[in-house]
């Protein structure tokens, strides 16, 4: 069964074409079917990955974190409870 993760992002703004350059030099992970990003805000941003399974995503999950830590300094707290990222994903149940 395909599988989604999504990741909402709050960017400094100084740093805004920094991320979106990063965005486009993000590593070709297995099992990764498509990834897109979207600007919901001035500087918040949401990108979701479509996996061919949820153990694909999870097989990939340490590359992502790691490809992740390279940003971490353009990146804006969202909440205290949240921290810098707000991560769902979850079984695909519907898609056109």
């Amino acid at each position: 069964m395909k599988h989604m993760n999504i990741v909402r992002f709050k960017v400094k703004p100084e740093h805004i074409n920094d991320y979106i350059e990063a965005l486009k030099k993000q590593p070709v992970w297995n099992g990764n079917i498509e990834g897109r990003a979207i600007q919901t805000g001035e500087n918040t941003f949401c990108a979701y990955g479509l996996w061919e399974s949820k153990e694909a995503m999870d097989a990939e999950m340490d590359s992502m974190v790691s490809w992740l830590d390279t940003i971490r300094e353009m990146l804006e707290e969202i909440s205290p409870d949240l921290g810098l990222t707000d991560p769902v994903s979850g079984p695909v149940i519907w898609e056109r």
